[in-house]
C-alpha cells in the first residue's frame, strides 16, 4: 500500500496489507465519512467493559476529524447509546448503538431506536441464569439484547454458547441470533445489524453522498465491511485479517496513530 490518497472500489479485496506508520491510509476528509468501532478498535480491550480507558488525547482528535469532516464521523458498536457516551464524556458523538439497534446523528441529535423490540422476558430470565455458572463471567442487560461477557473467564466460553443454543431452541418465534465476539457472547431478535445501521446512517447528512471508510476488528464487523462496495467505500481490519478490506492496522495503538495523523495533516 503506497501512501497516496486511497480512491475507494467497489472491487473487494483480500486482506494482506499490513499498515505500518510509513505506509498509513491518507483520504480525503472533504469526501470521506469516517465509521469508527470502538471496542478492539478504536480502545484496548480490559478485563471488564466497565474498565476500558480513553488515552489521552482521543477525544481532542476525535472531536477535531469530527468538525474537518462537517460532522461526518460516527461511532459504531454494540455498546449502547448510554454506555458510548458514558465512556467519552462530556464529549458526545453521532452513533450507532447496539449493533443497529439504536442511532444519534449528530452530537446534539436525540437518540432513536431502528428495528429494535426488546427481548422476552422470559427468554432474559434464562438466558440471565447462565452467569451463575462462573463468578467470572458477567451479565449486561442492554434491553434489546443480553450479553454475557467472559474476559475473566475465558475457559468458559464453549459452555456458555452451548447453553445458549439450548435455550435459543425454545424460543424460535420470533428469531433470535447469537452473536460471537471477543470473549462476548450477545443474544439479540434478529433484524438490525450494524450493516443495516450503517445504511440508515448514511441516508441522512451530513454522511449521505460521502464515501464511507470504516474501521472494525470484531465478527461482527464483517456485516459492515461486505457492504462498503455499495458505498464505493472503504474497510479496515484491527488486529486480525478479514475478507473483502483494504487493509489491516495491528492494533488500536495504531488505529489511534493513523487518526491522529489524518487530522494532523489537513
Amino acid at each position: 500500500m503506497s501512501s497516496d490518497v486511497i480512491k475507494p472500489t467497489s472491487a473487494r479485496i483480500p486482506s494482506d496489507v499490513r499498515i505500518t506508520a510509513g505506509t498509513f491510509p491518507r483520504i480525503d476528509l472533504d469526501r470521506c465519512a469516517l465509521l469508527l468501532d470502538i471496542d478492539g478498535t478504536l480502545l484496548d480491550f480490559a478485563p471488564t467493559p466497565r474498565a476500558v480507558t480513553v488515552p489521552d488525547g482521543l477525544v481532542a482528535t476525535l472531536e477535531g476529524l469530527r468538525e474537518r469532516t462537517s460532522g461526518a464521523l460516527a461511532l459504531v458498536s454494540g455498546r449502547s447509546l448510554d454506555d458510548i457516551d458514558w465512556m467519552f464524556a462530556p464529549a458526545r458523538f453521532p452513533s450507532v448503538g447496539g449493533h443497529g439497534a439504536e442511532m444519534r446523528l449528530s452530537v446534539d441529535g436525540e437518540a432513536v431506536a431502528t428495528r429494535a423490540p426488546p427481548l422476552n422476558a422470559e427468554l432474559k430470565r434464562r438466558l440471565a441464569a447462565i452467569a451463575a455458572m462462573h463468578d467470572g463471567i458477567l451479565l449486561e442487560d442492554k434491553g434489546y439484547s443480553l450479553a454475557l461477557h467472559f474476559r475473566r473467564a475465558p475457559q468458559a466460553g464453549a459452555a456458555i454458547h452451548d447453553a445458549v443454543s439450548t435455550i435459543r431452541a425454545d424460543f424460535p418465534d420470533p428469531p433470535i441470533e447469537v452473536l460471537p465476539g471477543k470473549f462476548v457472547c450477545e443474544i439479540k431478535q434478529s433484524g438490525f445489524t450494524k450493516a443495516t445501521g450503517v445504511r440508515e446512517l448514511m441516508t441522512h447528512a451530513p454522511f449521505r453522498d460521502r464515501r464511507p471508510v470504516f474501521l472494525g476488528d470484531d465478527v461482527t464487523d464483517e456485516t459492515v465491511f461486505a457492504i462498503m462496495p455499495d458505498y464505493d467505500g472503504l474497510s479496515f481490519s484491527v488486529g486480525r485479517r478479514a475478507q473483502g478490506v483494504a487493509g489491516e492496522f495491528s492494533g488500536p495503538s495504531q488505529v489511534r496513530d493513523w487518526l491522529a495523523s489524518l487530522l494532523a495533516a489537513q
